[in-house]
């Protein structure tokens, strides 16, 4: 065992929101004393297994994009105390736990007593060379970073890390290559090795851009923007705005689902109103973007064009959030929301999964008998059938659970349990890129009466174990 990576700390351990202003290190006592054969009783506490691999995930933590398994390791990045970003790394072969390392600082979260950002989340993605990189800390940049030309800023930074040797998460540098100015930072990587950075790049009132590396992360080509951030045709003072799911598709393609967001004025009282979904396609040998018959689209897309072009479904009054979006067997995709009541005061009320197949003319679905307020990942399988694997509350106990559908995703049954948790809803991340059985996607549960939550990293056989002095990296009391 690194006895040092057991006990590694972020430079300030002072906490806040009801946790101990110091962090405790019992578990240092009981891993030291097992270490130098002593007491049987700290043996058998430093033996004993929990399901979780770390305690200290802070807030939201995890991001879409947040694993890859890279020859027989898996890497996962999480948010952890204070905002900044964390990895960890599991070894298949030897069944061993690296980590977690704190791999970067982000400026969010470090002003004590204000509530948790949570947008500057890690995203992760493995270089050709077995380098990881990170990006994350962004919430639209401020003044001070520059000029934002593509949209208007808040706060954060957003900020490239990779580490000093491939396959060592154990030591980082900032790479600084990138724009500050993004948020909801997502890697996707091609299978020629082409890593597309994908951000919205500013605040609300922001265009969502994509830039290229084709030299493992060195460089990025210039942004280019493909959702248009505008001034609404009714109201100057209010715009059009969107949020987005990405995920690769056949060959180079690259799928993206995204739903509307009326970013009214402050003086109208701005919230989170969302509406309709949508569905476009990138492909990346020609650099061009498609609707879903085939049609070109000029980008960047406008609220107008995609509502001509590129509509899924208008949700009228009704408010929705965006799911997620995958690729059935034969070729055709689906998309998905989370769609609630029209009571704006409510934020849309309790938000029941939506699904949409496009059957090669026409998109049909409607919506399901899954949990309310589930929420996870989609695997498409044909017209008729496709499965959710689903973190949400069964009997008042968090869970992830498979739940499979066979007319088109209107009626589901619940399928394999791979974890279930006393204590709230469990979160999920997308699924791990070229993810091993073992290590499908991670998951997280708050731990009750804190910001803090536990992470897991869940496979075809539930979570993998972690000893608990290990994993126990943060003592509540």
């Amino acid at each position: 065992m690194n006895l040092s990576r057991a006990v590694s700390r972020p430079e300030d351990t002072s906490s806040w929101h009801n946790i101990n202003e110091k962090m405790k290190f019992r578990h240092l006592l009981s891993i030291t004393i097992a270490l130098l054969g002593s007491n049987s009783t700290f043996s058998q506490s430093t033996n004993e297994y929990v399901n979780y691999f770390s305690n200290n995930a802070f807030g939201n933590p995890i991001v879409g994009k947040a694993g890859e398994h890279y020859k027989g390791v898996t890497y996962v990045a999480y948010q952890g105390e204070k905002e900044d970003s964390y990895v960890a790394a599991y070894h298949h072969e030897t069944r061993k736990w690296i980590g977690p390392y704190k791999a970067g600082t982000s400026l969010l979260g470090k002003t004590p007593g204000m509530k948790i950002d949570n947008h500057g989340k890690p995203t992760l993605v493995v270089d050709g060379e077995g380098y990881i990189h990170v990006v994350f800390g962004g919430h639209g940049g401020t003044k001070d970073l520059g000029e934002n030309t593509l949209g208007n800023y808040f706060k954060g930074k957003q900020i490239h890390v990779k580490t000093k040797k491939p396959m060592d998460i154990s030591s980082w540098e900032v790479v600084d290559n990138i724009t500050p100015f993004g948020t909801y930072s997502q890697f996707l990587k091609m299978d020629n090795g082409d890593i597309y950075l994908i951000f919205r790049h500013g605040a609300h009132r922001s265009n969502w851009v994509y830039q290229i590396s084709k030299d493992n992360g060195r460089t990025f080509t210039p942004k280019v923007s493909f959702l248009d951030a505008k001034p609404t045709e009714e109201d100057v003072n209010d715009w059009d705005s969107w949020y987005i799911d990405l995920a690769r598709g056949e060959g180079n393609d690259i799928l993206v689902s995204y739903n509307y967001h009326f970013c009214k004025s402050s003086k109208k009282g701005h919230d989170g109103e969302r509406h309709h979904g949508y569905f476009m396609k990138l492909d990346t040998d020609s650099k061009e973007w498609f609707n879903v018959k085939g049609e070109k689209l000029a980008i960047p897309v406008t609220k107008e064009q995609a509502d001509t072009m590129t509509l899924v479904k208008n949700t009228g009054d009704l408010w929705n959030h965006i799911g997620k979006v995958g690729l059935s067997k034969d070729g055709l995709p689906r998309v998905s929301w989370y769609e609630g009541e029209h009571d704006g005061s409510k934020h849309g009320g309790p938000k029941q999964l939506v699904g949409y197949q496009w059957t090669g003319s026409q998109w049909i679905g409607s919506r399901s008998n899954l949990p309310i307020e589930a929420r996870g990942e989609i695997r498409a399988i044909s017209i008729d059938s496709v499965s959710y694997l689903l973190g949400s509350m069964q009997q008042n106990m968090g869970e992830v659970a498979w739940w499979h559908g066979v007319d088109g995703g209107v009626n589901f049954s619940k399928g394999e349990v791979l974890l279930k948790h006393n204590g709230e809803k469990i979160t999920l991340s997308h699924f791990i890129r070229n993810s091993h059985p073992d290590a499908m996607i991670l998951a997280t549960q708050k731990i009750k009466g804190t910001d803090y939550s536990k992470i897991f990293l869940l496979g075809e056989n539930g979570a993998i174990e972690r000893t608990k002095n290990e994993a126990d990296i943060l003592e509540i009391e």
